[in-house]
């Protein structure tokens, strides 16, 4: 490994993509000088650069959102996670893998003790349904 000090995400995945999408950007390149069919292949090549780099990110090659532990920062390391999806990965969330579930503490609802508990209940319950309440008893 290089002396990198932090996580520049160099990846297998990103390296491939920018490899191809070199490529199609050099053959659009020649495409424009005069050679007529390379605009649209070059276009094509870079277009399947997208792919290709989604491709081997799902098999694991890519990273996730964020700093890697210093020991995944190699360039060799495959990412176990993939196949169940990153959190807050856009590529995951596009192949349908969600990753795992962002949990948010939701605070429950005070205890209501007077003797009215069975109206508050039912306000409580329509006003969250932006419905009036009926407190009739």
């Amino acid at each position: 490994m290089s002396g990198h000090q932090h996580d520049e995400g160099h990846t297998i995945a990103g390296w491939t993509g920018c490899t191809v999408a070199t490529a199609g950007a050099a053959v659009t390149g020649l495409g424009v000088c005069g050679w007529r069919p390379g605009i649209w292949l070059g276009l094509g090549v870079m277009a399947s650069a997208v792919l290709v780099t989604w491709g081997l990110h799902l098999a694991g090659w890519g990273k996730p959102p964020g700093v890697r532990p210093a020991d995944q920062w190699g360039l060799k390391v495959r990412d176990r996670a993939a196949r169940g999806g990153h959190t807050g990965c856009l590529g995951c969330r596009l192949a349908g893998r969600r990753g795992a579930p962002v949990r948010t503490h939701i605070a429950p609802e005070p205890a209501v003790t007077t003797s009215h508990a069975s109206h508050a209940s039912h306000a409580s319950r329509a006003s969250r349904a932006s419905a009036p309440a009926d407190l009739s008893p």
